[in-house]
This record gives C-alpha cells, structure tokens and sequence, in this order.
C-alpha cells in the first residue's frame, strides 16, 4: 500500500462537505474538456441561493453545467468558458454562460498574470486514482489546469477510475500534498463516436488537402469531421510514411495513423517519435490507447500552442475549420455573427506557427456554402456579418480552401485575394462577388471574371 494512503483517508471526503470551501465572490476553476467535475459541480450548484458573486470557469466543458441551469438568475453563480462546446453554445442562447476571449496559447499567461478577473479561489478538477507516488493525473487535459491549481487557496480532485493516465512533459499530474479535498466518482468518459460523417463536400476538401501531405510531415488537426476524413484517407488510401504529429487536440484518428504504422515521428525534429498534444476529446477506443501509451506525450497550452515551438518543427501543416472569410481574407471560425459558437482555440497560434516552420503550410478549410433554413448562403462573403469575430487577421491568412479548390493569398494585393477566393467560391455566388468586390474598390480590369 503507497505510505500516502493515510493522507489519501484524510482528504477524502463527500462533494457536500467538499464544496464548502466555496466562499461568496469567488472565482471557481473546473477541470477543462472531458475532466469538468460533474460531482462537485452538481454539489456547488445545491448551494444557489447561500452564495453571491461566485464566477465559475470552464473550457468546453462536455456536460450541462448545474450551476448554470440551476442558477438561470444569476443570484449565486455566473458560468463562463473560454471555448464553447455545444452544451455550452445551448447555456449561452440563454444567457447562462458568457465567453471568455483568449487564443488558447496565450491563456496561461493571461491566468497567470491575473487578467482572467482575478486569481482562481478554487480548482476543482477530474483526475485519475492516485499512484503510489501519491500523484494524481489530469487525464486526456493537461491543459493549463496545473497553473490554476498551483494559482488555487483549494484543490478538490474528483477521482475516476474512468480516466486514463496520460503521460507527460510537464504539469501533466498533480501531487496529494498539493491537494485540499478529495471525492470519488465512477462516472463513464465523456465519449463521442470515433467517426463523424463527412459530407460530399468534406470528402472534396480531405483529398485535396492530402495531396499537400509529403513524407514526414507532421500535422496538426483542429476539430471536427473534416480532420477525421482527412487522418482516415492518411491511414488507408494515402501513401504516406513517417508522418509526426504536434497538436493541441489528440484526435480519433491518429490511432488509426499509428497502428496503420503512417505516423510514427520519426522526422519530428522536436518530441521525435511522439505524438504531443494537450487535450483529447473522442472515443472510448481512443481513451484506452492513450492509458500509459509512451507514444502520447501530453504538454501545457504554453507549450503545444507556443509559435516558436512549432516553427521548430520542419514541414509542419495546420489543419483548422472555418465559418466565414471575407473577400479582404478576415477569417472567421468562432461565431455566427455576433454568436459564439466556440471559441479561437489554437487556430491562429498554429497558423503563425506554420508561417516559422522550414517548409510550413497552414490551411483554413470550409465548404464554400452553408444552408440556413432551406437557403444556401455562401461561405465567402463581401465582408464578415456584423458582429463576427475575426479569429485570423487577414496579415496571417494564407492558404485557404474549399471543396473547389485551394488558394494562397499570403502577400497578395486585395484585388488579387479577392480574386483568389471567388475563384473557390460555389458557383451560384461569384458573379455577385465580383460585383461586390467591384462595388468595395478590390476588383480591377486586370481581373478575371470566368472560372
């Protein structure tokens, strides 16, 4: 038995007693992603109505969060999260969470300097059981979860067997000395299907991108279902080798790439022969192959998202979602308008990133239209709808693409971005873009009109 048992027994306690510390204005830290205390959350949300003022904090936090849905007055909490996942979306439609702005590489800094409103009081985080060198790990959310611990006056760790161990460079677990409170909870990992269906269009974009691909690439891929096809096509189509992986999220997919024996970092230049990553989201398959995997190297936000250390990595190539770019090149991949819908996450750390990187490529993926309400609307507009964020300045937009093609308006005039874009445009919209670049003064009579 570990010689920290005993203080294990000292610091158990119930989520009741353990959210007592909790004193009125606040600032409450969860544990990010999958590792959000469902226990401890619903037991602070049974104290709505005691306190005041208390702000809580989580990133894309995959559960509806009670003291958000038991609170929807704001008397005793108000809910925020620094990247909406689609539980959250729901809470902010009715105005029970509010976004917290931050590039995701930058957010350690912001915390640590006390720009966030102020320094956590609480943290309050899934883990794994302890080990017999009394440490306990974050899971697949290293985050920069262990800086608001250390920021923290208490640390309540919500203990599940459920969570895979997940090793690391740094801050990748925390120590039971280091730790107030501890509870226990068996509640499953949050999982999701290892394949999300990929539209005609998606499928388009995937291969036009794996065409970019070359031998010991390493890759970087957002969220979403496009990545996916993209990995699966890298896994079973392509002929490809020693491809590396530095990401911020660990994907589905890479299992897939690694028992397939087409990622194995073998020309990785940093981490050589790891995956590096600092959160994952996905399956129950994924969770078990990340358990004690020496191939998986977890590393805080700081470090995943740090430009500098991407622009080490040779042939480094960014794959990331969008909603709506202009024809000025403003990319927009967090809102719909003035709606959050997630959050700038890493997309422009990885796209400055790639620009640093010997042989770098950073794509900005989207199909060129949406439908909304039984309309099609285009993807590429004149410019952004009002109140739309823009995630990556036009100065750092390169190559960017659709199911019609890829562009690369790095260094390009506005006249001839423009025309970059509309020639990737879905077709039923390019002649109204022409007019609007015309009408906007980007459009000139040396440029073309037929595509």
């Amino acid at each position: 038995m570990s010689k920290y048992m005993d203080l294990y027994k000292e610091k158990l306690t119930t989520t009741t007693e353990a959210v007592k510390c909790v004193k009125s204005g606040d600032w409450v830290w969860y544990g990010m992603f999958t590792m959000a205390p469902p226990g401890l959350d619903a037991a602070l949300a049974d104290r709505a109505g005691e306190l005041k003022d208390v702000k809580v904090m989580g990133i894309s936090t995959l559960f509806d969060v009670q003291v958000a849905v038991k609170d929807p007055g704001h008397k005793s909490f108000i809910y925020h999260s620094g990247h909406q996942s689609a539980y959250e979306r729901h809470l902010s439609d009715d105005n029970l969470c509010y976004h917290v702005v931050g590039s995701y590489g930058l957010c350690p800094h912001n915390l640590n300097k006390g720009y966030m409103g102020g320094w956590p009081n609480v943290a309050m985080v899934m883990t794994t059981p302890m080990d017999e060198n009394g440490f306990f790990n974050f899971g697949p959310s290293c985050s920069y979860i262990k800086d608001v611990c250390d920021l923290s006056q208490y640390v309540i760790v919500e203990v599940n067997e459920n969570v895979p161990w997940c090793l690391g460079g740094c801050k990748e677990a925390i120590h039971i000395s280091e730790v107030t409170h501890i509870v226990e909870n068996t509640v499953p990992m949050r999982a999701f299907p290892a394949e999300i269906p990929a539209t005609p269009e998606e499928k388009k974009i995937a291969n036009l991108l794996v065409e970019r691909i070359q031998n010991g690439s390493c890759l970087q891929f957002g969220i979403g279902g496009m990545p996916q096809t993209i990995g699966k096509i890298l896994a079973y189509e392509a002929d490809l080798k020693d491809l590396g992986i530095h990401s911020e999220m660990f994907a589905d997919c890479f299992v897939d790439l690694v028992e397939q024996g087409v990622v194995n970092g073998k020309k990785k230049n940093v981490d050589t022969g790891k995956i590096t990553y600092t959160f994952a989201i996905g399956s129950q398959r994924m969770y078990d192959f990340m358990d004690r995997n020496p191939v998986c190297l977890t590393y805080p936000a700081e470090i995943t998202n740090s430009p500098e250390r991407i622009g080490l990595l040779d042939n480094m190539v960014a794959i990331n979602n969008s909603v709506q770019v202009d024809l000025f090149t403003q990319i927009n991949s967090e809102s719909n308008g003035p709606r959050q819908i997630s959050g700038a996450g890493g997309q422009l750390d990885f796209t400055i990133g790639c620009l640093r990187s010997k042989g770098g490529q950073s794509y900005i993926c989207m199909t060129s239209t949406r439908s909304a309400g039984g309309k099609l609307i285009s993807r590429i507009v004149p410019t952004l709808s009002p109140g739309s964020i823009v995630t990556v300045p036009r100065h750092y937009a390169s190559n960017i693409c659709t199911e019609y093609g890829i562009v690369n308006v790095a260094g390009k005039s506005l006249y001839a971005r423009a025309e970059l874009l509309i020639s990737i445009a879905h077709p039923d919209f390019r002649d109204e873009l022409v007019k609007a670049a015309q009408d906007l003064n980007i459009w000139t009579k040396t440029n073309k009109i037929d595509y």
